[in-house]
This record gives C-alpha cells, structure tokens and sequence, in this order.
C-alpha cells in the first residue's frame, strides 16, 4: 500500500476506517528552463553548468537552444552566418556590432521581432517543463523572454544570466524580472539602461576548475616531452577556432623562449596548420580542461569568453591579445580594467606582460587573487530566490 500512509499489512476494519490522504510528493527545489544557443561552446557550457547546480540542489533543469525555436531554418541560418564572419570576414561582424549591439545610447535596430517569432514555443516549453524560472543565457533568449513577460505570455519569472563582461544592447530588455551579472560594474550598466534589477553572481564554472586537476600531470608531461624547459602558455581561439594572425603570435612566443599551446577547437585545419610551425603544440578539442589549465603558466586570450574565466578560476594568469572584434574587443578591454588580467596591446606588450606573470611572484599572486574575487555568487540560488517571491507574490507580472 505504498503513499497510502499506512504500514504494509492492512487494517481488518479498513473498509469502515477513513484513510488519510496521501502525502504530497515533495517539490523538488525549483525547476529552471535555461535558454542556451549552440554558437560556440561558451553558452551550452554555462548552461550544463547550472543544469548541474540545480540538480546538486535537488531541483531539475532543462536546456533549449533558443534558435530551435526559431522557425523557417533561421537559427541555423544565423549560426552558419556568425561562424562564417568571425572566421572569414570579422569586418563585418564587426559592422554589425556596432548596427546592432554596442551599448551606449542611440536608437539602433533591436533582436525582439525575430525573437518573436519563436515566442508561442518558448511559452509552451516552459508551461510543459513545469518551470519555475527561465533563465536566459544567450541575448536572443533574453529579448524573448523580456517580450513575453513584458506582454503577460510567460506566466514564470525571466532571471537573464549575462555571460559576457560588457552587456550589448540585445541582452537589454525592460521587460525582464531580474539580471543576473558577471560583475558589479556590469550590473549598475543593466540597471541604468533598463530600470530592471540586477545582481552580481560572478562566471559560472565547474568547480573542477579550482580544484586541484589530477589531469595536470600527464600535460606537463606532454610538454616536457615536446620543448624541455619552455614555459608553457596557452592561446585560445575558442570553440570554432576562430583568431588573428595566430600563426605570427605562435612563432613570436616560440622564437622567445615560451611553448604556445594552441587551442584550436573543432578547426581541424587550424590545427593541421600550426602543427607545422617549429616549437609550437596545435591541440585539437580538448576534454580536460582543467588539467590543461593547471598545467600551464598564462592564456593568451581573445575574446574574454568562457575560456578566459575558467583560467580565472584555475589561478592562471590572462593576458589580452588581438581580440576579434566587436564584444571580444569589449569584453578583453572590460577584464583588463577591473584588473582581473592585462590587455597586450602589440607584441611587445605581450612579451613583458607574459614575462612578468609566469614566474612565481607579487605579479603573479595579485592577478590570481583578484580573479579569484570575480566568484561571488551562486546564480542558480539567486534565480531560485526569483521564482519563490514570483509564487509568494501570487499572479502578476513582478
């Protein structure tokens, strides 16, 4: 007689005894939809991220890549395109940067009426996940939500997680419930510009990367074996493998004394490519991330994206260089100013900052220590915290 809130043998007078209702099964802790996007890894990594926290917390998530919901092929259509600029063309993802996204002020063309166009569905999925809170952490699935709970379409509380340092325009919707940012600077810029609130949480990342990485072994190992005695610094080119001039930048860190440890992605002809200049290691996509960070001595970053932050965590020192246009620019620009890493300006720059921050030292521990400070909060509590004064509140929008 299981739930029935007797023991397992039954009562003789059952028939005549009024039975106690079942106990309600517990609510788990709360239930996210995050709204991802697959360009790049950085978003689907956040996403598994806080997939995994809700879960650690007994709640349950799930995750939508928000250009599935898009109809007619356009999803698709503007991941091909994106790829495509950033790789071949970055002049023109650059154009559209500043049509489209800059923050500041000025009236310029807005995401939300192709967000709308996959609104109905959104609303359907998080109706049938049985959500408690959407968190976007992409900008298109932020002006999606902003224009459905601004129009009374999604009955459950919008938390945007804003992954980038600096929030373009296309994260920026009044019609969202809260903000939730990598740093407080970030967070005064979402509260002047939309009137919505906003919190400091800090990067989202595997705990595995401040832990101490079992996988760092075996890379110090490979790159002993590779360049004996070279000090080893990582560039990332993110998940497409997408970067200026990589080739001048390996062979200048080779030609001074350094091992360039090349992230190539999923840019298998990146790869082929580096691989055949001397004293370089061009690695393909990589699993052990953490091992590979704690292995190393600085990344040599372009676009402040997920990458930068997970160094970050691992206490390994980031220095900016030749960023792809547009929120790499901003975003490489913003890490520098908060004095969270350094931003090389030319190869000359490059080399005293890389020299001054691989060996153990002040330079050293300082950079490590304030990116460590980044990490403030928890967003999967903050956005849980939305969703139980949403439901205690009762209907309405806030």
């Amino acid at each position: 007689m299981r739930g029935a809130g007797y023991p397992h043998a039954v009562r003789p007078d059952s028939s005549s005894t009024p039975r106690r209702p079942a106990p309600a099964a517990p609510r788990p802790a709360g239930r996210l939809l995050v709204v991802s996007a697959a360009m790049g890894a950085g978003h689907d990594t956040v996403a598994a991220e806080l997939v995994r926290r809700t879960r650690e917390r007994g709640g349950d998530a799930t995750v939508v890549d928000v250009l599935t919901l898009l109809p007619y092929g356009l999803g698709a259509g503007l991941r091909h395109f994106y790829r495509g600029s950033v790789r071949h063309f970055p002049w023109a993802y650059a154009a559209l940067y500043r049509l489209f996204l800059r923050p500041g002020p000025g009236r310029r063309p807005g995401g939300t009426p192709l967000a709308r166009l996959a609104g109905s569905r959104l609303s359907e999925l998080a109706a049938g996940t049985g959500a408690d809170v959407v968190v976007p952490v992409f900008h298109l699935g932020a002006q999606l939500t902003g224009h459905l709970r601004a129009r009374g379409l999604l009955s459950v509380p919008s938390a945007v997680l804003v992954i980038d340092f600096v929030p373009h325009r296309q994260w920026l919707h009044p019609g969202n419930d809260q903000y939730l940012c990598l740093t407080e600077e970030a967070a005064r810029a979402v509260r002047r510009d939309t009137g919505v609130p906003a919190r400091t949480c800090g990067p989202v990342v595997d705990p595995a990367f401040r832990a101490g990485a079992a996988g760092a072994e075996r890379w110090r190992r490979l790159f002993d074996r590779h360049a004996p005695g070279r000090t080893p610094v990582l560039l990332a080119s993110g998940a497409w493998g997408v970067a200026s001039r990589p080739d001048a930048t390996v062979r200048l860190l080779a030609r001074h004394g350094f091992l360039p440890v090349v992230l190539c992605g999923a840019n298998e002809t990146l790869r082929r490519e580096l691989s055949r200049v001397p004293g370089a290691l061009a690695l393909g996509w990589v699993t052990d991330m953490p091992g590979l960070l704690h292995a190393a001595r600085a990344l040599v970053d372009n676009a402040a994206g997920q990458t930068a932050v997970q160094a970050l965590a691992a206490g390994l020192p980031v220095v900016g260089h030749r960023p792809i246009p547009g929120h790499g620019a901003d975003g490489v620009r913003a890490m520098a100013a908060l004095g969270v890493s350094e931003a090389a300006g030319d190869d000359a720059g490059l080399l005293a900052a890389l020299r001054r921050l691989t060996p153990e030292g002040p330079a050293r521990r300082a950079r490590v220590t304030a990116g460590h400070a980044l990490f403030r909060d928890d967003p999967v509590g903050l956005a849980l915290a939305l969703a139980r004064t949403a439901r205690g509140a009762g209907p309405g929008r806030r």
